[in-house]
């Protein structure tokens, strides 16, 4: 007989963000859009990109969750869902603005950061490649 209903963990670095059973269906969005999940399908692995986590349980109430980027894993009933920051919310449209200014904007900073870290190392590698000949 076919599994009726999943366990779903979000996990942050630090703890466990939210533990749910007898859920439904989920819907998850990778780069190349959005998806979803049912008890019976295969077990499978997703990378996930900053978005809206849906997840409706078995009383058919729907649960938002903004995240960040990170990883989705189905095996079974279980699945765990690993990502570096997380928000909940009962408005969907302020999860995605939330997602459009916390985590879309702290990449770009972050990014910005690893550009500026690159060009210090680059530039202390020239100088003392010109020291040591």
């Amino acid at each position: 007989m076919p599994a009726t209903h999943m366990q779903l963990e979000i996990l942050l670095p630090f703890k466990v963000f939210a533990s749910k059973t007898g859920v439904s269906r989920i819907v998850a969005e990778t780069a190349n859009g959005s998806f979803g999940l049912l008890p019976h399908r295969l077990d499978c692995v997703a990378a996930l990109v900053p978005g809206i986590l849906v997840c409706e349980d078995d009383a058919g109430g729907e649960t938002w969750v903004a995240i960040d980027e990170g990883v989705l894993v189905k095996a079974g009933t279980q699945v765990l869902v690993s990502v570096r920051r997380a928000l909940t919310g009962t408005d969907p449209a302020r999860l995605r603005q939330a997602v459009e200014q916390e985590f879309l904007v702290r990449d770009e900073q972050e990014q910005n950061v690893r550009q500026v870290m690159a060009r210090l190392e680059a530039g202390f590698l020239r100088r003392y490649a010109r020291l040591s000949t």
